[in-house]
């Protein structure tokens, strides 16, 4: 059966790029596979969990290429296009995409963002900046959201959301850690199933 190649972007530690590769492994991603994992950032160890798990993975630094956005992206581009991904997964991904290179992959790029779209999220709401908004407001439910990415800052079409109660005496660190075992990691992996099983329609039509 063919399977939609995915990239997975990534800048750190890898944790919901590792709840892709124990979903593919258990049978919850069956459409799709990872080609290959890229990252912003040499040291990342989101590396070393696509090594552990035979994945393909390359780095294109920003600083190694002259710090431009454009050279950033081509970069990106090009692995993508070497790898033959036809779908794009942000996962803990840190740098913003242009819409340059967001316009040419329509409803082909998903994002998680830990929290309640459109609660705690656009520009300068990314890791624990989110959690610790959150818990300043004094809401009772957090979550987190998969969405389709644009070039507007977690301004894409939702496709699954997941709350996570907020519990007394959480610590932005506590919640953090809460909504990626209760949300990320969830709705991540099924979101993937879900837009590459709908993309191998469409090439099967």
């Amino acid at each position: 059966m063919k399977k939609i190649k995915i990239a997975v972007l990534v800048s750190g530690g890898g944790t919901n790029l590792q709840a892709l590769i124990d979903a593919q492994a258990a049978g919850i991603i069956t459409h799709g596979e990872i080609a290959v994992v890229i990252s912003g950032n040499p040291d990342a160890y989101a590396l070393t969990r696509a090594a552990n798990a035979g994945i393909a993975s390359a780095v294109v630094s920003k600083k190694q290429l002259g710090g431009s956005q454009e050279a950033f992206e081509a970069g990106i581009l090009a692995e993508i296009e070497k790898a033959g991904a036809e779908l794009i997964v942000l996962a803990g991904f840190m740098s913003i995409l242009s819409e340059d290179f967001t316009s040419r992959f329509p409803r082909r790029i998903l994002n998680v963002h830990p929290a309640l779209i459109p609660s705690f999220c656009g520009k300068g709401f990314y890791g624990l900046r989110v959690h610790e908004a959150a818990l300043a407001y004094g809401v009772k439910v957090t979550g987190a959201t998969v969405h389709f990415v644009n070039e507007i800052p977690d301004g894409g079409e939702i496709i699954l959301q997941k709350a996570v109660d907020i519990l007394p005496g959480d610590t932005p660190e506590v919640l953090q850690r809460r909504v990626m075992e209760e949300a990320e990691w969830k709705i991540l992996p099924a979101a993937v199933e879900t837009v590459s099983r709908d993309l191998l329609a469409i090439e099967n039509l």
